[in-house]
Protein backbone atom coordinates (compact mmCIF):
# COMPACT_ATOMS: atom_id res chain seq x y z
CA UNK A 1 0.00 0.00 0.00
CA UNK A 2 1.16 3.74 -0.90
CA UNK A 3 1.73 5.59 2.18
CA UNK A 4 -0.53 8.23 0.47
CA UNK A 5 -3.48 5.36 0.09
CA UNK A 6 -2.53 4.90 3.84
CA UNK A 7 -2.80 8.18 5.51
CA UNK A 8 -6.32 8.97 3.10
CA UNK A 9 -7.69 5.95 4.75
CA UNK A 10 -7.19 7.32 8.35
CA UNK A 11 -7.72 10.61 7.86
CA UNK A 12 -11.23 9.79 6.24
CA UNK A 13 -12.10 7.41 9.23
CA UNK A 14 -10.78 9.67 11.81
CA UNK A 15 -12.52 13.05 10.35
CA UNK A 16 -9.24 14.44 10.59
CA UNK A 17 -10.36 17.76 8.85
CA UNK A 18 -13.14 18.07 11.14
CA UNK A 19 -10.81 18.68 13.98
CA UNK A 20 -8.74 21.62 11.99
CA UNK A 21 -9.75 24.76 12.96
CA UNK A 22 -9.59 23.23 16.90
CA UNK A 23 -6.62 21.20 17.70
CA UNK A 24 -3.18 22.56 17.98
CA UNK A 25 -1.47 19.81 16.72
CA UNK A 26 -0.51 19.24 12.61
CA UNK A 27 -2.99 16.24 12.58
CA UNK A 28 -2.10 13.72 9.66
CA UNK A 29 1.18 13.08 7.83
CA UNK A 30 3.85 15.32 9.69
CA UNK A 31 6.74 13.73 7.83
CA UNK A 32 7.42 11.79 4.95
CA UNK A 33 7.24 11.31 1.12
CA UNK A 34 3.85 10.16 -0.29
CA UNK A 35 4.86 7.66 -3.06
CA UNK A 36 6.50 5.51 -0.53
CA UNK A 37 5.49 1.80 0.27
CA UNK A 38 3.99 0.78 3.71
CA UNK A 39 4.46 -2.61 4.79
CA UNK A 40 4.72 -2.35 8.35
CA UNK A 41 3.51 0.33 10.85
CA UNK A 42 4.58 0.66 14.22
CA UNK A 43 2.43 2.80 16.94
CA UNK A 44 2.81 4.58 19.94
CA UNK A 45 1.33 7.21 21.99
CA UNK A 46 4.48 9.54 21.95
CA UNK A 47 6.69 11.09 18.98
CA UNK A 48 10.18 10.43 20.94
CA UNK A 49 13.16 9.43 20.04
CA UNK A 50 13.07 6.28 22.14
CA UNK A 51 9.61 5.50 20.15
CA UNK A 52 11.10 6.54 16.81
CA UNK A 53 14.36 4.34 17.35
CA UNK A 54 12.31 1.68 18.74
CA UNK A 55 10.02 2.09 15.33
CA UNK A 56 13.45 1.76 13.26
CA UNK A 57 14.90 -1.53 15.34
CA UNK A 58 11.11 -2.83 13.88
CA UNK A 59 11.93 -2.32 10.86
CA UNK A 60 8.41 0.14 10.70
CA UNK A 61 7.86 2.21 7.35
CA UNK A 62 5.17 4.47 9.13
CA UNK A 63 5.18 5.49 13.13
CA UNK A 64 1.40 6.40 14.18
CA UNK A 65 1.50 8.54 17.26
CA UNK A 66 -1.10 10.12 19.17
CA UNK A 67 1.85 13.28 20.70
CA UNK A 68 3.22 14.43 17.56
CA UNK A 69 6.16 17.29 16.85
CA UNK A 70 3.99 19.88 15.60
CA UNK A 71 1.88 21.98 17.59
CA UNK A 72 1.15 24.87 15.93
CA UNK A 73 4.09 25.02 13.98
CA UNK A 74 7.46 24.31 13.75
CA UNK A 75 9.90 27.66 13.61
CA UNK A 76 12.76 25.95 14.20
CA UNK A 77 14.96 22.31 13.61
CA UNK A 78 17.40 22.34 16.84
CA UNK A 79 17.32 20.85 20.00
CA UNK A 80 14.88 18.11 20.60
CA UNK A 81 12.80 18.45 17.34
CA UNK A 82 15.67 17.88 14.97
CA UNK A 83 16.76 14.93 17.15
CA UNK A 84 13.52 13.47 16.38
CA UNK A 85 13.02 14.44 12.87
CA UNK A 86 16.30 13.78 11.88
CA UNK A 87 15.80 10.21 13.40
CA UNK A 88 12.80 9.84 11.29
CA UNK A 89 14.48 11.05 8.00
CA UNK A 90 17.73 8.85 8.88
CA UNK A 91 15.34 5.10 9.27
CA UNK A 92 13.27 6.68 6.41
CA UNK A 93 10.56 6.59 8.55
CA UNK A 94 6.97 8.60 8.11
CA UNK A 95 5.21 9.98 10.79
CA UNK A 96 1.47 10.39 11.16
CA UNK A 97 -0.26 12.03 14.08
CA UNK A 98 -3.59 11.89 15.53
CA UNK A 99 -4.56 13.99 18.22
CA UNK A 100 -8.08 15.23 18.59
CA UNK A 101 -9.61 13.41 15.82
CA UNK A 102 -7.66 10.36 18.17
CA UNK A 103 -9.34 11.41 21.45
CA UNK A 104 -13.35 11.80 19.96
CA UNK A 105 -13.54 9.49 17.49
CA UNK A 106 -16.93 7.21 18.84
CA UNK A 107 -15.18 3.47 18.12
CA UNK A 108 -11.28 4.08 18.31
CA UNK A 109 -11.02 7.24 20.46
CA UNK A 110 -9.21 6.84 23.72
CA UNK A 111 -12.07 8.11 25.58
CA UNK A 112 -14.15 5.25 23.69
CA UNK A 113 -11.74 2.50 24.57
CA UNK A 114 -11.88 4.23 28.49
CA UNK A 115 -15.59 3.50 28.46
CA UNK A 116 -15.44 -0.02 26.79
CA UNK A 117 -13.01 -0.90 29.23
CA UNK A 118 -14.73 0.21 32.32
CA UNK A 119 -18.00 -1.09 31.15
CA UNK A 120 -20.07 2.24 29.79
CA UNK A 121 -22.95 1.74 27.91
CA UNK A 122 -25.50 3.83 26.41
CA UNK A 123 -22.69 5.89 24.89
CA UNK A 124 -22.94 9.17 23.81
CA UNK A 125 -20.70 12.31 22.49
CA UNK A 126 -19.36 14.60 25.40
CA UNK A 127 -16.14 17.05 25.69
CA UNK A 128 -17.23 20.05 23.30
CA UNK A 129 -14.75 21.72 22.19
CA UNK A 130 -16.09 24.04 19.54
CA UNK A 131 -18.21 22.19 16.68
CA UNK A 132 -16.59 18.47 17.84
CA UNK A 133 -16.11 16.38 20.95
CA UNK A 134 -13.76 14.52 21.97
CA UNK A 135 -15.04 12.44 25.18
CA UNK A 136 -17.46 10.35 25.68
CA UNK A 137 -20.52 9.99 28.24
CA UNK A 138 -22.48 6.69 29.39
CA UNK A 139 -23.78 4.58 31.75
CA UNK A 140 -22.38 1.79 34.52
CA UNK A 141 -25.60 -0.59 33.81
CA UNK A 142 -25.77 -0.84 37.56
CA UNK A 143 -24.34 1.47 40.44
CA UNK A 144 -21.09 1.39 40.78
CA UNK A 145 -18.39 2.24 43.96
CA UNK A 146 -15.88 4.85 42.94
CA UNK A 147 -13.57 1.67 44.71
CA UNK A 148 -14.32 -0.48 41.77
CA UNK A 149 -14.23 1.50 38.84
CA UNK A 150 -10.76 2.98 40.17
CA UNK A 151 -9.75 -0.86 40.61
CA UNK A 152 -10.49 -1.52 37.13
CA UNK A 153 -8.65 2.22 36.29
CA UNK A 154 -5.65 0.63 38.62
CA UNK A 155 -5.28 -1.82 35.18
CA UNK A 156 -4.31 0.45 32.48
CA UNK A 157 -0.66 0.34 30.77
CA UNK A 158 0.90 3.70 32.34
CA UNK A 159 4.53 2.99 34.27
CA UNK A 160 7.69 2.96 32.96
CA UNK A 161 8.59 -0.38 35.12
CA UNK A 162 5.83 -2.28 33.86
CA UNK A 163 3.50 -1.70 36.68
CA UNK A 164 -0.14 -0.50 36.52
CA UNK A 165 -0.77 3.04 36.15
CA UNK A 166 -2.38 3.83 39.93
CA UNK A 167 -5.50 5.71 39.97
CA UNK A 168 -5.70 9.04 42.22
CA UNK A 169 -9.57 9.75 42.78
CA UNK A 170 -11.14 12.92 43.83
CA UNK A 171 -13.79 10.91 45.73
CA UNK A 172 -16.71 13.43 46.37
CA UNK A 173 -19.77 12.19 43.97
CA UNK A 174 -22.28 9.49 45.10
CA UNK A 175 -21.49 6.17 46.66
CA UNK A 176 -23.48 4.43 43.99
CA UNK A 177 -21.88 6.19 40.61
CA UNK A 178 -24.37 5.32 38.10
CA UNK A 179 -23.41 8.11 34.83
CA UNK A 180 -19.75 8.54 33.85
CA UNK A 181 -18.35 11.20 31.53
CA UNK A 182 -14.84 10.87 30.11
CA UNK A 183 -11.84 13.19 28.41
CA UNK A 184 -8.65 11.11 28.67
CA UNK A 185 -5.34 13.29 28.94
CA UNK A 186 -5.96 16.39 30.83
CA UNK A 187 -9.71 16.40 30.50
CA UNK A 188 -10.19 18.10 34.28
CA UNK A 189 -11.67 21.76 32.14
CA UNK A 190 -14.89 19.59 31.04
CA UNK A 191 -16.17 19.03 34.47
CA UNK A 192 -18.38 21.53 34.49
CA UNK A 193 -20.29 20.29 31.08
CA UNK A 194 -20.24 16.60 33.43
CA UNK A 195 -21.59 18.49 35.57
CA UNK A 196 -24.36 19.64 33.40
CA UNK A 197 -24.64 16.54 32.13
CA UNK A 198 -25.67 14.95 35.10
CA UNK A 199 -22.45 12.85 35.65
CA UNK A 200 -21.62 10.91 38.86
CA UNK A 201 -17.97 11.33 37.82
CA UNK A 202 -15.52 12.42 35.66
CA UNK A 203 -12.76 10.25 34.23
CA UNK A 204 -9.38 11.98 32.69
CA UNK A 205 -5.57 11.57 32.72
CA UNK A 206 -4.31 14.05 34.73
CA UNK A 207 -5.56 17.14 37.00
CA UNK A 208 -4.90 20.68 37.80
CA UNK A 209 -5.41 22.38 41.51
CA UNK A 210 -8.43 24.07 41.23
CA UNK A 211 -10.10 20.75 39.74
CA UNK A 212 -10.02 19.35 43.81
CA UNK A 213 -12.42 22.37 45.15
CA UNK A 214 -14.69 22.32 41.55
CA UNK A 215 -14.95 18.77 41.88
CA UNK A 216 -15.94 18.80 45.64
CA UNK A 217 -18.27 21.77 45.31
CA UNK A 218 -20.14 20.05 42.09
CA UNK A 219 -20.32 16.75 43.95
CA UNK A 220 -18.27 14.89 41.32
CA UNK A 221 -16.15 11.97 41.39
CA UNK A 222 -12.86 12.50 39.60
CA UNK A 223 -10.76 10.07 38.31
CA UNK A 224 -7.06 10.85 37.60
CA UNK A 225 -6.09 7.47 35.93
CA UNK A 226 -2.46 9.34 33.97
CA UNK A 227 -2.29 10.89 30.85
CA UNK A 228 -0.48 8.27 28.89
CA UNK A 229 -2.62 5.18 30.81
CA UNK A 230 -5.95 6.83 29.23
CA UNK A 231 -4.05 7.24 25.77
CA UNK A 232 -2.83 4.00 24.98
CA UNK A 233 -6.75 3.00 23.54
CA UNK A 234 -6.67 5.28 20.06
CA UNK A 235 -3.66 3.89 18.48
CA UNK A 236 -4.25 0.41 19.65
CA UNK A 237 -7.29 0.52 17.99
CA UNK A 238 -5.57 1.60 14.72
CA UNK A 239 -3.15 -1.08 14.92
CA UNK A 240 -6.29 -3.23 15.15
CA UNK A 241 -7.27 -1.24 11.65
CA UNK A 242 -4.25 -1.39 10.32
CA UNK A 243 -4.11 -5.30 10.74
CA UNK A 244 -7.43 -5.30 9.13
CA UNK A 245 -6.31 -3.62 6.13
CA UNK A 246 -3.62 -6.51 5.65
CA UNK A 247 -0.79 -4.09 6.96
CA UNK A 248 1.97 -5.89 9.25
CA UNK A 249 2.13 -3.90 12.43
CA UNK A 250 3.81 -3.69 16.01
CA UNK A 251 3.08 -1.64 19.04
CA UNK A 252 5.22 0.16 21.20
CA UNK A 253 4.56 0.69 25.03
CA UNK A 254 6.68 3.72 26.47
CA UNK A 255 4.57 4.49 29.18
CA UNK A 256 5.90 7.81 30.93
CA UNK A 257 3.86 7.64 34.53
CA UNK A 258 2.43 10.66 34.20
Amino acid sequence: MKLSEYVDRLDEELDTAAYADVDASANGLQVGPDDTEVERVAFAVDAATATIEAAADADADVLVVHHGLSWGGIERVTGRAHDRIAALVEHDIALYVSHLPLDGHRELGNAAGVAEAVGLTDREPFGEIGPVTIGTIGETGEPRSADALRETLDGFEGQPDGEASPTRVLDFGPDEIERVAAVTGSGVDWLDEAVAADADALITGEGKQQAYHDAREAGVTVFLAGHYATETFGVRALQSLTDEWGVETTYLSHPTGL
